[in-house]
């Protein structure tokens, strides 16, 4: 196992894909709905986002090669995406880019009903889950698999994450009288510097690439 690799993308995915920040969302799509029906959502859920961040990780490289977008140059753009997203939370923003905008959500409002699978797909594994910044993290990272640790480390960071989704969406109920406001934004500004970081560190690592001068 990478140790390093592993560090980096946990770091990166996590951030990105932060149950927590997720769950008052989701507790408020759900509230009138049973604790039982709750729990039938979120394993919809985990199953939508582990087969899209499955087919993103196996086939995301050969997407963008077949646009003539490089690595590096999706580097740096999900670098910049990432960094968007981060500064947003750090400044207690939404994130528009990995959310809804105003008009779907307006388009939600009016809409007469939703089904529960439809809530599961849209808006909470897409976009709100599995977004930009979730799918240039996992194609940068993907990218950058080389040898069995590597790909072990991979698959065992993606699996954490999506079991630590699960959990808390599966528990939302019983988590969220837990969690306070103010811990959430705490939570949120944290991971917001992560990111941060981690995004620059995309974005000059991409850049080296292109302008080797930099380097």
């Amino acid at each position: 196992m990478d140790v390093t690799f592993a560090a980096k993308f946990l770091g990166a995915l996590f951030a990105i894909m932060n149950p927590f920040i997720n769950l008052p969302i989701f507790l408020s799509m759900v509230s009138t709905k049973p604790v039982a029906q709750q729990r039938g959502m979120a394993v919809t859920i985990l199953f939508y986002t582990a087969a899209m961040c499955i087919v993103i990780s196996m086939f995301g490289g050969y997407i963008i090669a077949f646009f003539g977008v490089t690595i590096a140059s999706f580097r740096v753009a999900g670098g910049l995406v990432l960094l968007g997203i981060a500064l947003s939370m750090l400044n207690g923003r939404p994130v528009t880019s990995h959310e809804r905008g105003e008009q779907e959500k307006q388009a939600d409002r009016t809409a007469e009903s939703d089904t529960d699978g439809d809530l599961a797909f849209y808006p909470m594994t897409f976009p709100m889950v599995v977004g930009p910044g979730t799918m240039a993290t996992l194609i940068v990272y993907a990218a950058q698999t080389h040898n069995a640790a590597q790909y072990a480390s991979f698959a065992l960071v993606l699996a954490s994450v999506l079991l630590a989704l699960f959990i808390v969406l599966f528990f939302a109920a019983e988590i969220g009288e837990l969690l306070s406001a103010k811990v959430r934004v705490i939570m949120t500004r944290i991971m917001g510097m992560i990111l941060a970081a981690i995004a620059v560190e995309m974005v000059i690592e991409g850049a080296k690439v292109m302008l080797p001068g930099l380097a």
